[in-house]
């Protein structure tokens, strides 16, 4: 079964680069884990690439993401939203079968 890595928007890598991710040697970790008020939580930070991370790249900037998480991210599209309510990293995931109102929580 074929499965669509997750995308990365131009303006995610831009914010990668304002922020002096890469130029640190840092990649933005988008990870999967058990938890949060819906069952599953995503977990963003700044962290170093692991060996086996899936690597996606553009701009000079990368997005990282651990082997168990990627199932969980498939098709998925990693975002930068800056609104009133506050600046941060979105994902929208199509498998996700429901989320909670904060956008960091979700089921399938």
């Amino acid at each position: 079964m074929l499965t669509l890595p997750p995308e990365v928007t131009p303006r995610a890598y831009e914010r990668l680069t304002e922020i002096g991710a890469g130029a640190s040697g840092k990649a933005l970790r988008v990870a999967v884990e058990g938890g949060g008020c819906s069952g599953f939580q995503y977990e963003i930070t700044l962290d170093e690439p692991a060996e086996d991370d899936f690597v996606l790249e553009g701009s000079g900037e990368k997005v990282v993401v651990d082997s168990v998480s990627l199932p969980f991210l498939a098709g998925a599209k990693i975002d930068f939203s800056d609104e009133l309510i506050g600046a941060r990293f979105v994902i929208d995931n199509p498998n996700a079968t429901s989320s909670c109102g904060c956008g960091t929580s979700f089921s399938m």
